[in-house]
């Protein structure tokens, strides 16, 4: 039997305190983020629902997805959605050289205008950190993570753990082709939840 953590344990958000895993619990707002994109299917989908909500979240993007639909990836930031950068063609960091990881991020950076960053798969070293802080770059982690990518895990047990989540919670989707199906049947469920507990959902400013 696998045991999923869906909360980030407290102790792993001291031993990397130069990382973001969530923001204030005293104010009222939760922050949905999903990465991976742009997706030609899947995200223009997530706009529709988000605006049918009157929500907001953040996008990490792939920086060569951004190119390749930057239709898609101006109607992120048209609709008032805030935008991070996920590297340029998603490395994992703990298996790039600091050097190429570092040059991603910034090869990225020229098309994806924020100081917000996720490193792909949640790898990155603590160099690669204190290089990314350098460059005045904020590394943003997560609090609550949905496991919209593990097939085997039944969305109705993520739907369920739902009604968890906190004030200044970051959670994590995926706007990609794997996890499509899986974040349609989860996105609104969760939307609906946080409405129910009196939560607004924010941008990453």
């Amino acid at each position: 039997m696998i045991f999923r953590l869906s909360r980030t344990p407290r102790f792993i958000q001291w031993v990397f305190p130069r990382m973001t895993w969530g923001f204030s619990c005293n104010e009222s707002g939760l922050y949905l983020t999903f990465d991976d994109g742009p997706d030609p299917e899947v995200t223009p989908w997530i706009l529709d629902v988000l605006k049918a909500h009157d929500a907001k979240a953040t996008f990490f993007c792939v920086g060569d997805r951004a190119i390749k639909y930057a239709a898609i990836y101006n109607r992120i930031i048209e609709e008032g959605h805030s935008v991070g950068n996920h590297t340029m063609y998603h490395e994992r960091g703990t298996q790039t050289t600091d050097l190429l990881y570092l040059g991603s991020v910034d090869e990225a950076a020229r098309i994806i205008n924020s100081r917000l960053f996720r490193p792909p798969y949640g790898r990155i070293r603590n160099s690669q950190v204190r290089e990314l802080r350098k460059r005045n770059m904020q590394v943003i982690m997560w609090s609550w993570l949905t496991y919209d990518f593990d097939h085997s895990y039944p969305v109705g047990k993520i739907l369920k753990k739902a009604g968890s989540m906190k004030a200044g919670d970051i959670i994590v989707l995926h706007d990609n082709q794997k996890c499509g199906e899986r974040v349609k049947a989860i996105l609104p469920g969760i939307l609906a939840e946080g409405k129910r507990q009196g939560f607004a959902f924010e941008p990453i400013p």
